[in-house]
């Protein structure tokens, strides 16, 4: 199939590396005309130039910013049908060392940024007649894991603050319709900081473990290798698609089996 969100505007946001770039890209190559944005601002024009989409700088924690973003969207475009709730940070360490400041900036990111997409860009998807958000969250946001406490709060939060966005639109009747994806071991930049933190740097006594994104995909994942950008990318596609009509709510995973441990 092809074309299968042909005639319809998405924000990705995070779209200028990693899993925001692959869903740009994908959504992109199906039809959509793609809004990518990020504080990357050199990357982020190069993305977007390279699948004709339209770049905008973008900081997710400020709340006049996304009201910005969304009114440019509604006059260059006249319409919103997909919202990739993307970017994120990862911020890991033990408890005990983990400062105040950086808990709050990574809640920031995480989970206000969602929160903040979801409230401005709702009203121009519902003028719009509907449409799909989707909420990036983690394998860490449905199971804990050591020296990533922080990280594991905010994506827990986007889990069930998906679920509850999903029943507020079916309850209003919409067309809205709200999912979250979890990413398991996926080839990013946003790794560079997790094995830095899981692979025995966060402290002197913390234990050795596998340094590098393949030994830990090695480990931890059954099917034994890491993910890519495009693994996650086609399920938000699915989910941004008509082929998706009937889901509302759910939580997909896609993480090599890593959840069935």
């Amino acid at each position: 199939m092809t074309g299968r969100v042909a005639g319809k505007v998405a924000l990705v946001t995070g779209g200028a590396s990693g899993i925001g770039q692959g869903c740009a890209e994908l959504l992109a190559s199906e039809g959509a005309s793609v809004v990518v944005t990020d504080l990357q601002d050199d990357k982020g024009r190069a993305v977007a130039a390279a699948i004709g989409g339209l770049y905008l700088n973008h900081d997710v924690t400020d709340e006049a910013a996304w009201v910005a973003i969304v009114a440019e969207i509604e006059k260059r475009l006249g319409r919103l049908d997909i919202l990739v709730n993307n970017a994120g940070i990862a911020i890991g360490g033990p408890v005990t060392e983990y400062s105040l400041a950086d808990w709050r900036k990574q809640q920031a990111v995480n989970v206000d940024g969602v929160f903040l997409g979801v409230k401005h860009s709702l009203p121009l998807m519902r003028r719009s007649g509907g449409g799909s958000i989707i909420n990036m969250s983690s394998v860490a946001g449905m199971k804990g894991s050591a020296n990533m406490s922080g990280y594991c709060a905010t994506k827990g939060a986007v889990r069930l603050f998906t679920k509850s966005i999903a029943m507020e639109c079916a309850a209003a009747q919409d067309g809205v319709r709200v999912n979250s994806v979890h990413p398991g071991i996926i080839d990013t930049p946003i790794w560079d900081g997790i094995t830095r933190t899981i692979g025995g740097e966060a402290g002197n006594n913390a234990p050795a473990r596998p340094a590098t994104v393949d030994d830990i995909a090695a480990l931890a994942a059954p099917l034994g290798f890491k993910g890519l950008p495009a693994d996650i990318a086609a399920g938000v596609l699915y989910l941004a698609s008509e082929e998706s009509r009937y889901v509302t709510g759910i939580e997909l995973v896609i993480d090599g089996g890593m959840i069935t441990r």
